[in-house]
């Protein structure tokens, strides 16, 4: 597996690619220290399988470059690894096509869980990031060394912070189902239509009641939503459209 690291703070691009490394004896690491050098990476060889991508980089908007990355290779997951776990910030990076959210505080445990759920074709958000901007309502331990060090899961799993219900108490229908899960991979209705042979209006209605079912007003919030629920219950491997 190759990954690709964009940050251009030294000391936190070093512990990343020990962190990565750590993932096994056949993942190679290559480290990027600006956003014109990631760029210049993916153009001379774009076969990578993953990037971790901050957000925050002296020469570009890590946004910006998001976006730019999801048009240029759409089938190359990315995650970004940044200081901020603001709602605002989360959200907005799974909108643009984030395939996960990881604060720079979290633990190698938490960031190995997150690489392993995109790698599986899931989209990983930090627990605390639903219905609050952190911002010193929300306690949290003492300044850690650089890199990464246990904050973000362990205050969450502390606190009991917004314990979500799981997904099997929501009383979801088989095809209500088939079409979270079809949302989930960000599909448009028109393909789940196709997919699930369905019309787009009927898409259009369990759409619509999948968001009902989870309290929530849109896709991007279903995500997060869904991600929370499956990091507290691990059921997300189970979640895969059934068979027609």
């Amino acid at each position: 597996m190759k990954v690709l690291l964009v940050d251009d703070h030294p000391l936190i691009l070093s512990a990343l690619q020990s962190v990565i490394q750590g993932l096994g004896d056949d993942v190679r690491v290559v480290g990027a220290s600006s956003g014109r050098a990631a760029r210049e990476t993916l153009q001379q060889d774009p076969d990578y399988d993953l990037v971790l991508l901050d957000l925050h980089l002296g020469d570009a908007n890590g946004f910006d470059l998001l976006a730019e990355m999801r048009q240029t290779y759409p089938a190359l997951p990315v995650v970004v690894i940044s200081a901020s776990d603001r709602t605002s910030d989360v959200i907005r990076a799974i909108d643009m096509g984030a395939m996960g959210f990881v604060p720079k505080r979290a633990s190698n445990e938490t960031l190995f869980e997150a690489l392993r759920m995109v790698m599986s074709g899931g989209v990983y958000v930090p627990p605390m990031s639903m219905g609050i901007d952190s911002g010193g309502s929300v306690p949290v331990e003492p300044p850690a060394p650089p890199g990464f060090a246990p904050s973000v899961g362990g205050v969450a799993a502390q606190s009991g912070y917004q314990t979500q219900p799981s997904l099997a108490s929501l009383g979801l229908t088989p095809r209500q189902t088939d079409v979270l899960a079809l949302l989930l991979q960000g599909k448009p209705n028109k393909l789940i239509a196709r997919e699930l042979n369905l019309s787009v209006e009927t898409v259009k209605d369990h759409v619509a009641a999948v968001l009902r079912a989870l309290g929530v007003n849109s896709r991007t919030q279903a995500v997060l939503a869904v991600s929370q629920m499956t990091q507290q219950h691990g059921a997300f491997s189970t979640w895969r459209p059934t068979q027609r």
